[in-house]
């Protein structure tokens, strides 16, 4: 009945832009939600990475709750002591520079493209951006964003957008005209199926930049905060960008997205250049530094790297079991794409009835993007789950 119900009023009120999986899930702990009807499901997807800890992870429930008695709301136009706190701790854990905070991963691509248009002035105002990335829904970002699926009714688009084939270093340079301000890069592109950038590719595009004078831009929106192993995974490539995008895992499951601007650019946009009504909250601020507390000191990346090792030799074993239906295996630490040779909305599904939340993107590619939380006994569950359904395919 409770479903019943709540198909219902989202059909009569909620505009129709998702198509939704039939189940409503009424709660949600560590690495596990429950259905209106008390099943549990093992969610190795929640939500788009935004849940990185798990659901309602203990650290951050406490600094919410905390906080949510003392005061909810600052206005920008005064001090907010979290944010500045919250800010500290961003740059701590990545380069020099300075942070600005909205409230989504598309707000911050949108504060990233503003930042390379303001430092390049006039004349400069072209920015470069991957095929089969993704940056978000607003006008800018599905601009940027290099799938025409995402564009498609929305002409005219801005102008000053180009695009080029991800990890092609030469059609990158090629693309360069005396109006590029910036180039904008997915480390990892997770739409666009979990293509990995080369290591000599960002390399060389980051001394690109340099000899040019572009901006190189990561968004970090989904590999930010130990999803890969390391807090951003720029690290594993040993350069450092101009700016980098965040949301995600970043709010511990409340809304919150950041620019971090290096000091190169730190001090581009100025009093009245940008805003955000909502950003950087109390509420949200305390969210956020209770994710990074619980990284530390619950030591998740050294469980990511470990449990990242194990969970890709689980899924080589199902390689190795069903060549004919798994091509391949890619990713770093937990954000993995397994690319099979069939279309993979059928799999997705049927996981969710074996009680397993997995997600299809590029119509072949299941991403497995579980909470950094997670031990050995969750994989060979979610595997065990997934050889059963591959098994009788």
């Amino acid at each position: 009945m409770v479903k019943n119900n709540v198909v219902e009023q989202y059909s009569k009120y909620v505009m129709t832009t998702y198509t939704r999986t039939p189940l409503v899930i009424v709660k949600g702990k560590g690495k596990y939600v429950w259905d209106d009807k008390g099943k549990r499901y093992l969610d190795f997807f929640p939500g788009w990475a935004v849940s990185g800890l798990g659901h309602c992870h203990p650290r951050v429930v406490k600094g919410v709750k905390e906080q949510v008695e003392k005061i909810i709301h600052v206005s920008n136009n005064y001090y907010n002591v979290l944010q500045g706190e919250l800010a500290g701790e961003i740059i701590k854990n990545s380069f020099p520079g300075k942070v600005f905070f909205c409230n989504s991963g598309a707000e911050a691509v949108e504060s990233a493209i503003k930042l390379a248009r303001k430092y390049g002035g006039s004349k400069r105002y072209e920015i470069i951006g991957m095929n089969n990335s993704f940056h978000g829904r607003t006008l800018a970002a599905i601009t940027l964003t290099g799938q025409k699926n995402y564009q498609k009714g929305f002409e005219p688009l801005p102008a000053g957008f180009k695009h080029v084939p991800f990890n092609d270093y030469t059609a990158l340079e090629k693309a360069i005209t005396k109006k590029t301000a910036a180039i904008v890069i997915e480390p990892i592109q997770g739409e666009g199926g979990i293509n990995v950038a080369g290591k000599a590719y960002l390399k060389k595009v980051r001394k690109l930049c340099d000899k040019r004078d572009i901006l190189l831009i990561l968004d970090e929106i989904q590999t930010g905060l130990g999803r890969t192993g390391k807090m951003f995974c720029y690290q594993h490539y040993g350069i450092t960008p101009d700016a980098m995008t965040l949301a995600k895992t970043l709010g511990g499951g409340l809304p919150i997205g950041a620019l971090v601007a290096g000091s190169k650019v730190s001090e581009v946009l100025t009093p009245g250049t940008h805003a955000s009504t909502f950003g950087g909250s109390p509420i949200v601020c305390a969210a956020s530094l209770a994710v990074f507390e619980a990284i530390k000191k619950d030591k998740l990346l050294k469980n990511v790297n470990s449990v990242s090792k194990y969970l890709f030799k689980k899924i080589a074993w199902l390689k190795v079991k069903y060549p004919d239906i798994i091509k391949g295996v890619r990713g770093k630490g937990l954000m993995i794409g397994v690319v099979l040779k069939c279309p993979g909305a059928e799999i997705a599904s049927r996981a969710l009835k074996k009680g397993l939340l997995i997600n299809c993107t590029q119509t072949n590619i299941i991403r497995l993007l579980p909470p950094l939380t997670i031990s050995k006994k969750d994989v060979d569950r979610a595997v065990s789950i997934l050889d059963k359904l591959l098994k009788t395919r």
